[in-house]
């Protein structure tokens, strides 16, 4: 039997559509987290059952279909399942400090078509809406890749994280050019350059060890932060483009936390 159906949340959702995969919060955390992913299936409709079926043991809290129409599943107060095996900062029960929202696109598997201008809108407001009730920082506004770089690649490069940032959502800087000369990091380099590559993916968040080997981990991680924040070219090859994006990221959270907390002030100012 399903769970019977609640309050929505957020006024942005259309439909209340529960899911019975869903529990407690381990020990009681608020999310403070939000996690994108597309549901990478041919239809959405498919990907909504799916979601909603008991045997899959898979939900999100909201489900957001091509033409903006917004569903939610699970309340926010209780744990969705949908992050799996992931970290984040040292975190690794995601689920339990997490908002989940699926995007409606086929994938990589299918296509991987563009995402249309009124699901963006949609998801943007989502997570404005989700940001007025709950404490999350723009650096916790993740990908499904961010946080299980060995397992997923979704929502993927087509993703349009800086329309979501200029309208106060997540954290973005503008990639460093791409320049086809300079010192590159790839499979098989070692040392201290390695390091410090580790050491600064780490501090971001990536759940990567320094271990001075460009590994296959390595490799993973960065093909995922670079269809996050330098999707113009994925290859998991660490040349300075992405180095310095990275160095960028870093230097900029506390002015990216310092705009994101006016926002909240200036959002709940105006909610009726």
């Amino acid at each position: 039997m399903l769970r019977p159906a609640f309050t929505p949340d957020s006024s942005v959702v259309a439909e209340v559509v529960p899911s019975p995969n869903q529990g407690e919060r381990n020990g009681g955390q608020r999310p403070d987290m939000i996690v994108l992913h597309y549901t990478g299936m041919q239809d959405a409709q498919s990907a909504l059952e799916l979601l909603r079926a008991r045997d899959s043991n898979v939900s999100a809290h909201y489900f957001v279909f091509e033409d903006g129409r917004i569903v939610q599943m699970v309340p926010e107060s209780r744990r969705a399942w949908h992050a799996g095996k992931s970290e984040w900062a040292g975190e690794t029960d995601i689920n339990s400090c997490s908002i989940g929202i699926e995007i409606a696109n086929p994938g990589h598997d299918h296509g991987y078509p563009d995402f249309p201008t009124r699901q963006i809108a949609a998801v943007t407001a989502l997570c404005r809406s989700i940001q007025t009730r709950n404490s999350i920082t723009p650096m916790r506004v993740l990908a499904h890749s961010d946080i299980a770089p060995a397992r997923k690649q979704d929502p993927g490069e087509k993703f349009p994280w800086r329309t979501l940032y200029e309208s106060g959502v997540g954290h973005w800087v503008k990639p460093a050019p791409i320049m086809d000369f300079g010192q590159a990091l790839a499979a098989g380099s070692r040392g201290d350059a390695v390091v410090a590559l580790q050491k600064a993916f780490r501090e971001y968040g990536y759940g990567l060890e320094a271990s001075s080997e460009y590994d296959s981990t390595t490799f993973e991680v960065v093909t995922a932060f670079q269809r996050h924040f330098r999707p113009e070219r994925v290859d998991g090859i660490a040349d300075p483009s992405t180095r310095n994006t990275l160095q960028e990221l870093l230097a900029s959270r506390g002015r990216a936390r310092t705009i994101a907390a006016h926002a909240r002030t200036a959002t709940r100012r105006l909610a009726p």
